[in-house]
């Protein structure tokens, strides 16, 4: 059994699926009915993490790394084929009842939320389906408005609502039964900047005020690096990182480049111990090498060239993910 400071463990979790083989030729078809070819898919392998309770992690991959199934195997939605999975001290596939209380989902383009209804409607049919006081759920709903601003527009038909507005009620939905776990699929998407600031906001609390574990899976860098204090990256269904933005920029190569932009056009830029990354007319851009520091790049610029702008910059998160990846893919068809 895993420890009480852990919300998720999971041990060699596996999940395989028998694909039915596509027949060709002539007769394809009437063979693909009666004697059908199945082939093994191994979409999760052999998956071993853990998340603490008040931690919030970043499940990261391309698409097709196997994030969704991985999720849900944890809510008890799909039975893992192999490998063991307690979330909030029990099996999620083995009492679906239970787990259902203990975990909220927010995923994608689906809602929990009726379509033709009002979203305070739908909040109502939750208080309900949950069996929450009145009280706690009057409570509950001014924690939760403080933060999103839902209702602003919950008198409005869900149908009716943009995609940010619906994913606020979607999230304000998915903590009023006061789960332990949040399970997230890109909440910010479609969000202007003020909404994606309130969910982080909100996010956030959920962490450090309610002590809830959140696994978030999202495309956008910046929520991770606003949100996140540990990544897992997985790809082909493994793990193949798991620690804070700090160590991932140690273990994959962040650097700090120098752009600079000059008075006039420049037609070649020659710095030693420094590599041009990109140059065009007044803007260049250049990375040290060697024992150079970005600070020696800077000085040698100055020194040669009409400077009128500069700005040391450090590797993006989309940079370190993306040398992850060929790092992974490099090792596995070596």
């Amino acid at each position: 059994m895993p420890s009480e400071s852990a919300a998720i463990v999971t041990r060699g979790l596996t999940k395989t699926y028998r694909v039915r083989r596509p027949a060709t030729g002539r007769f394809g078809t009437v063979r693909s009915l009666i004697s059908p070819v199945k082939d093994e898919r191994t979409v999760v392998s052999d998956l071993t993490l853990s998340v603490d309770r008040g931690e919030l992690v970043g499940l990261l991959g391309p698409n097709g790394a196997g994030k969704s199934t991985s999720i849900k195997m944890l809510t008890g939605i799909l039975t893992p084929t192999s490998g063991e999975v307690y979330v909030d001290g029990r099996v999620p596939q083995q009492d679906r009842t239970a787990n259902a209380l203990s975990v909220g989902a927010v995923f994608g383009q689906k809602t929990q939320l009726w379509w033709d209804l009002p979203a305070r409607h739908s909040f109502g049919l939750i208080r309900d389906i949950f069996s929450i006081s009145l009280h706690d759920y009057e409570h509950r709903m001014r924690d939760v408005d403080q933060v999103l601003g839902v209702s602003e527009f919950w008198d409005t038909p869900v149908r009716l609502m943009s995609l940010g507005q619906r994913v606020r009620c979607d999230l304000a939905a998915a903590v009023l039964h006061d789960p332990a776990i949040l399970f997230l699929d890109e909440p910010t998407i479609g969000m202007d900047v003020v909404a994606k600031e309130r969910t982080r906001a909100f996010l956030l609390q959920q962490v450090h005020d309610r002590g809830r574990a959140v696994v978030l899976t999202t495309h956008d860098m910046t929520d991770v690096a606003r949100l996140c204090e540990r990544v897992l990256l997985i790809n082909h269904g493994r793990l193949m990182f798991d620690g804070t933005l700090d160590d991932m920029k140690k273990q994959h190569g962040a650097r700090r480049v120098v752009s600079v932009t000059f008075g006039e056009p420049v037609a070649q830029v020659l710095v030693p111990g420094a590599r041009v990354l990109s140059h065009e007319g007044t803007r260049a851009t250049l990375a040290p090498e060697g024992d150079s520091t970005p600070e020696d790049v800077v000085r040698a610029l100055i020194a040669r060239f009409p400077v009128v702008g500069m700005a040391v910059e450090e590797t993006d998160l989309e940079e370190l993910m993306r040398n992850a990846y060929e790092a992974e893919n490099e090792t596995q068809f070596a």
